[in-house]
């Protein structure tokens, strides 16, 4: 039976259109350097979206078929300030209207919660406010910056940048499974970061509330104390090649578990521009040790090649998932040690890019694309009876979102650090 929860897809190509529309206003071509002395009070605008539409098939005894949509709309400002370079920052998503209250469902999958049970074989839906953010950059030297950056929703500086940024796993509609091992405090209430950047190197370190966001996704914040810290290092190899390292302490993380978890992350990303597209991958691992539960990790590689107007990803990983956590659909808590299992996953898609096509002189031109993608699983036999030998998750997809403008995509951005690529 298809579950249908697609009730808001013109109301969000509504705001992707009002999104575009506020930015293109002042979208020059060849947009002005704010930082040129000679234009101190213009302000160079950007932005950038995405909505998948989506049907999948996921076969076992925890698979359905479901229609969704997903989507993310984020728009920048930067401008001369004073001495520095003032950013505002602002990201919101329909995800809890086209998804439901639990999101979209993505086998093995665990985080977050929905009245006071743990979301589990679904990906939760994000807020509706993603980030709201202020950084300003001083120069110290010509090669020398001090930033200092806040926000009520934004991202500490822990892990590689997250996934909806990411070059390397743009045309997915997915998340990956190491999400919660990885980057999933890109949704972070109450951010504080001060971070320090000479030549290729960035130094960051935040402090934030550490709990997860609630499952009331219509309010702008959850107030609560900035508890928890976060360093990341990142080295900017070359051109094409960015490292990073991070550790961060999060106290209490899923409001259930009274339990704090320390988190460690490393990441290597390649991206190559083309003269008609691009190559990118991400290499990733990531390590939580959970106060009571023991340590889990999580390892992860995706790749993306774009050429012309064919795109073609894979994404493989491993997860150490809570075994009784997914037996018992999140009902099943512990303050002891509980056990481990590795769950592998390995995801093969395609887009094909459909003409372009434009509503407004005053936008720029949307991008369509039609894609699929298919997910197999290696399970541990301790989940077999509850997720079957060998399941399978099949999707087909619609992406829409506007075309690069002439700064390019809002790929690898992070709060408080300097947009690459």
């Amino acid at each position: 039976m298809v579950r249908i929860e697609v009730r808001s897809l013109l109301a969000i190509v509504g705001i992707l259109l009002a999104g575009g529309v506020a930015a293109a206003r002042g979208q020059d071509p060849e947009p002005q350097n704010p930082t040129d002395p000679a234009a101190p009070s213009s302000w160079m605008l950007m932005y950038d979206g995405i909505l998948f539409a989506t049907f999948s098939h996921q076969t076992g005894p925890r698979g359905a078929d479901e229609f969704v949509s997903t989507d993310w709309l984020m728009g920048m400002a930067m401008r001369q300030a004073g001495p520095g370079l003032l950013t505002l920052t602002g990201m919101a998503s329909l995800d809890r209207a086209t998804t439901g209250p639990q999101g979209y469902r993505e086998l093995f999958q665990v985080g977050e919660l929905y009245h006071f049970i743990p979301i589990t074989d679904r990906q939760h839906p994000h807020d509706l406010l993603m980030q709201a953010s202020v950084a300003w950059r001083i120069p110290l030297t010509d090669k020398t910056g001090l930033t200092f950056a806040g926000a009520p929703v934004g991202e500490p500086a822990l892990g590689p940048v997250a996934f909806m940024h990411r070059a390397s796993a743009a045309e997915s509609p997915v998340a990956p499974l190491s999400h919660h091992t990885l980057d999933s405090t890109h949704i972070s209430m109450g951010v504080i970061t001060v971070a320090v950047d000479r030549g290729p190197w960035i130094l960051e370190s935040s402090v934030f509330q550490g709990t997860e966001p609630d499952d009331n996704r219509w309010d702008l914040m959850d107030v609560g104390p900035l508890d928890s810290w976060s360093a990341r290092v990142t080295y900017k190899a070359s051109d094409s090649w960015e490292l990073q390292g991070s550790h961060g302490y999060l106290k209490n993380p899923e409001s259930l578990e009274f339990a704090s978890t320390h988190r460690t992350t490393a990441s290597a990303s390649w991206f190559k521009p083309g003269a008609n597209g691009f190559t990118a991958a991400t290499f990733a691992f990531g390590r939580n040790d959970k106060q009571f539960h023991g340590n889990f990790h999580a390892a992860l590689v995706e790749a993306t090649r774009r050429q012309s107007v064919f795109t073609f990803y894979g994404r493989f990983e491993g997860v150490q998932v809570e075994t009784e956590l997914l037996q018992t659909q999140g009902r099943f808590h512990s303050h002891t040690l509980v056990a481990r299992d590795l769950v592998t996953a390995g995801t093969l898609g395609g887009v094909i890019d459909l003409p372009p096509w434009k509503m407004f002189e005053m936008l720029r031109p949307f991008e369509a694309g039609v894609g699929a993608e298919v997910t197999s699983y290696v399970v541990p036999n301790a989940l077999r009876a509850t997720h079957g030998d060998h399941p399978l998750s099949v999707r087909v997809f619609l992406r829409i979102r506007p075309s690069a403008g002439s700064m390019g995509r809002m790929w690898n951005t992070r709060m408080a650090g300097r947009m690459r690529h």
